[in-house]
């Protein structure tokens, strides 16, 4: 009992100090011109575990169509801040991290999103960060980057790496969680029973008498055939439940009318 009570205990202290660290990251879009993309965004920021959205001077807001595409994140919309300038938005912050897909000429430290979202992971654990995006049409003006201690960019295909502005929010927040819970999974994986080597070898038995009743092996020469099938199934780390099913298959390719279970 007191394993299961100290495994509880320390997934909820684990979950607890991930919504910490999300709680600490807030999504500031600069004047967004689409309320599609607001509404998008907040879609995106949820999905990820992400709430704390800024707008700073948006052109549509509040507005029906956000709400729309928000689907069940329209919280985040209700809960959203709106300020006039940048520097209101991040003001309270410790680290900014501006989203760009431009080359600048400027001087300014350039890193993946997936490099960014590794020291977010580190700085959120107990001050405030901004991840800083700019308008549809042209990104973030030179202005707002000088705001900015770092750029992160998308690798994306230099022939087009135009994103969408709630795709690229989309890709930033899903880096950020990667790093938050390191790839965990959301949900526990059922565990699956592996055939034993007991349960092995008697479908290959099955198998090869199988192969040989209906003349796929010559029993004289068998050449390296099945030791190839062994391989092959080896690879596949047959589970119990898989073997039974194929010796299934075996018995009823040499007789139909029998069905027997293994």
């Amino acid at each position: 009992m007191r394993h299961y009570v100290r495994g509880n205990f320390l997934e909820a202290t684990q979950h607890h100090d991930e919504t910490s660290v999300f709680n600490n990251i807030r999504v500031v879009l600069c004047q967004t011109s689409h309320p599609g993309n607001i509404g998008s965004t907040a879609r995106a920021m949820k999905t990820m575990g992400l709430s704390r959205l800024y707008l700073v001077r948006p052109k549509y807001f509040p507005d029906g169509e956000a709400k729309s595409l928000a689907v069940n994140a329209a919280d985040l919309l209700d809960n959203a801040i709106v300020t006039q300038t940048l520097e209101e938005a991040i003001a309270d912050c410790h680290f900014v991290i501006g989203v760009s897909g431009k080359e600048r000429s400027l001087s300014q430290e350039v890193m993946t999103v997936r490099e960014a979202a590794h020291e977010v992971k580190k700085i959120a654990t107990h001050q405030q960060v901004a991840l800083v995006f700019g308008t549809e049409m042209s990104g973030l003006s030179n202005a707002e980057a000088d705001r900015c201690h770092v750029l992160a960019t998308i690798p994306a295909n230099p022939e087009y790496s135009s994103l969408n502005l709630a795709q690229a929010v989309q890709v930033m927040c899903y880096e950020m969680r990667m790093a938050v819970t390191e790839s965990q999974l959301h949900y526990d994986e059922k565990p699956s029973e592996l055939a034993t080597q007991e349960d092995l070898e008697r479908f290959y038995a099955h198998l090869q008498e199988t192969l040989e009743a209906i003349g796929y092996i010559n029993p004289r020469a068998p050449k390296k055939l099945f030791e190839r099938l062994r391989r092959l199934y080896a690879r596949t780390r047959l589970e119990k439940e898989e073997v039974n099913l194929l010796r299934g298959i075996l018995t009823l390719s040499v007789n139909p009318k029998q069905h027997k279970k293994y």
